[in-house]
């Protein structure tokens, strides 16, 4: 009787112990999910300047293989081209992302470099605005989407936007008024067309400082912002578009017209941006105010010297006084800012597929002014929402998007697409875009120091194999594929543009295309063009890219597509 009375008692005994055991790891769990919970937490209020960020992961390399001589250059890793069909030689097979591994690769470090943690990196390197009270709070207004109480710029913020933020835009772009609505939206004007209301329907927080009123539902709290003197004015954006030629009707060119006697350019510029206008044209002692319109297009400009001519001849009265020079002033144009999902879900998925780098964003801007319709993302990139693109956040399926971007590549993520837009980029370019956009975030860029680090080579080895594995994919399995050069786009816009909306069935008038062309930039602009102070690229980096290069050339021209641009060779 005593002996199984002890063995009860010695398991009893171990059973106190397993649930002690396991007591003890269940709190253990549940520390470690509050912890990560809450840096979480704190890398969300933008609190990373306390808790350093944890480095990003070095790319994946390529898998090494000696390079060889083709019918087509000089090439890296074992590819060949045949008739309208590549295949893969014996060895690795890397190159057309057949490899699993390290597409998985690829794809998990391309990924760990979106949303808060690419914004937390854009935080550090971006300087911090001196905050000060500028401008007056003039009252809360009505704003109706189809008839807006400012009908000048638009800026959108969905996570920093505040009445500071706003008035620099506006004032920046020469604006008198600034505009929040919703808490994160700013619009800008030099008048106000609607009526003024009660205080208490302005009841929005601004996203990026809690306590102060961005406006509310379809109501805009307005200031007016600092004034400075003319003469005084800076702007940002400012640029000459060149010399053309004056259209016969400027009232059918929708032209305003002033006459100053002692003209200048900076008068012109400023008498047209209180006018709200985007464009300044300059015949002395002629002003005209205006857009851009089929009767103007601004796609043909003249020989420099005949503005020169007919501006500093003011005694001559002749045929020869037939040109303008004209400026793109800050002022948006506001006939083409307002964008919406599809009214009707479409059945067909359309990507815009490109590598990256090679200017998505940019195209994705272009298309939904040019469109009137959101695009979509297959990721979602909460810089790119907080800024803006609101179809960054709708899901990728869903239909109500006019295209969606995407940088996968393979057989079973391009078959899942009806048709496609791939847009290739020199890959010089792309890369150094990139390698930007890695270290510094959508507007900044890589130091001297990032391009001198083993970071840079590394990343060179393996994306530079993705940018021709990723062109080869899609020409293999896209089923309808409309290529578009990113130069071409650049150098011939709003033709470019108007075939990408064709092939995406978009109804599109020409005004909306030329629109569409004067706001170009968009928020993702990088200012100027800031290269490293040395050339990144080794010869031996040369070598491999220039084969990448002339295999992509070769499979476009036997898919019966246009080969690349004659810049991407030689270098």
């Amino acid at each position: 009787m005593a002996k199984p009375f002890y063995r009860l008692q010695r398991f009893l005994r171990w059973t106190q112990l397993l649930f002690l055991f396991l007591g003890v790891a269940y709190i253990m769990a549940g520390s470690v999910l509050l912890l990560q919970r809450h840096g979480l937490v704190v890398s969300q209020r933008g609190m990373s300047s306390y808790f350093p960020m944890p480095s990003l992961p070095s790319p994946p390399m390529a898998l090494e293989a000696p390079a060889l001589q083709t019918g087509y250059g000089l090439m890296g890793p074992r590819l060949t081209v045949k008739g309208m069909r590549y295949e893969e030689n014996a060895g690795p097979q890397w190159l057309i992302s057949r490899n699993q591994e390290i597409r998985h690769l690829r794809r998990r470090w391309f990924h760990s470099l979106m949303s808060e943690q690419e914004m937390s990196r854009v935080e550090k390197v971006t300087p911090k605005r001196k905050i000060r009270h500028k401008g007056a709070y003039v009252g809360c207004f009505l704003d109706d989407a189809k008839d807006r109480a400012l009908k000048g710029m638009v800026f959108y913020d969905f996570r920093k936007m505040t009445s500071t933020l706003c008035q620099d835009t506006c004032m920046e772009s020469g604006y008198q008024f600034a505009g929040l609505e919703y808490g994160s939206e700013c619009y800008c004007g030099n008048r106000i067309t609607s009526a003024q209301i009660k205080e208490e329907e302005c009841n929005l927080d601004c996203k990026g400082k809690k306590g102060s009123i961005c406006g509310g539902v379809s109501r805009l709290s307005v200031f007016k912002v600092e004034e400075v003197l003319p003469g005084q004015r800076r702007y940002r954006n400012v640029r000459y578009r060149g010399c053309f030629r004056k259209p016969d009707n400027t009232t059918a060119a929708s032209l305003v017209h002033v006459v100053q006697p002692n003209l200048t350019s900076h008068w012109c510029i400023e008498t047209c941006m209180d006018q709200e206008f985007p464009l300044a044209m300059i015949r002395k002692p002629d002003c005209y105010c205006g857009y851009a319109t089929p009767h103007f297009t601004l796609q043909d400009s003249v020989k420099e010297h005949l503005c020169a001519l007919d501006n500093n001849s003011l005694s001559i009265r002749s045929s020869q006084k037939l040109f303008l020079q004209v400026y793109q002033t800050p002022v948006q144009d506001s006939r083409c800012t307002e964008k919406k999902f599809l009214p009707e879900k479409s059945s067909s998925l359309v990507a815009l597929s490109s590598f990256p780098g090679a200017g998505n964003t940019w195209v994705r801007h272009l298309i939904e002014l040019a469109t009137g319709y959101y695009t979509g993302s297959y990721y979602f990139d909460g810089t790119l929402y907080n800024r803006g693109f609101k179809g960054e956040k709708d899901y990728w399926k869903s239909g109500r998007t006019i295209c969606v971007k995407t940088h996968e590549s393979g057989q079973r993520d391009i078959e899942m697409y009806d048709s496609a837009i791939l847009l290739i980029r020199n890959p010089y370019r792309s890369l150094m875009a990139e390698f930007n956009r890695k270290c510094a975030g959508h507007l900044g860029y890589a130091s001297d120091q990032h391009w001198k680090s083993k970071e840079w080579p590394e990343f060179v080895g393996s994306y530079a194999s993705w940018w021709a594995s990723h062109i080869l994919d899609w020409l293999h399995y896209g089923k309808r594929l409309l290529v578009v050069h990113y130069e071409e786009l650049q150098e011939s816009l709003v033709p470019t543009l108007q075939s990408i909306t064709s092939f995406l069935n978009a109804s599109v008038s020409e005004e909306r295309l030329l629109c569409a062309e004067c706001n170009k930039d968009g928020h993702f602009k990088r200012s100027g063009a800031r290269q490293p102070t040395f050339d990144p690229f080794t010869p031996d980096m040369k070598r491999l890219i220039d084969g990448y290069i002339s295999a992509v050339d070769q499979a476009l021209k036997a898919n019966n597509h246009t080969g690349l641009p004659q810049e991407y060779l030689p270098r």
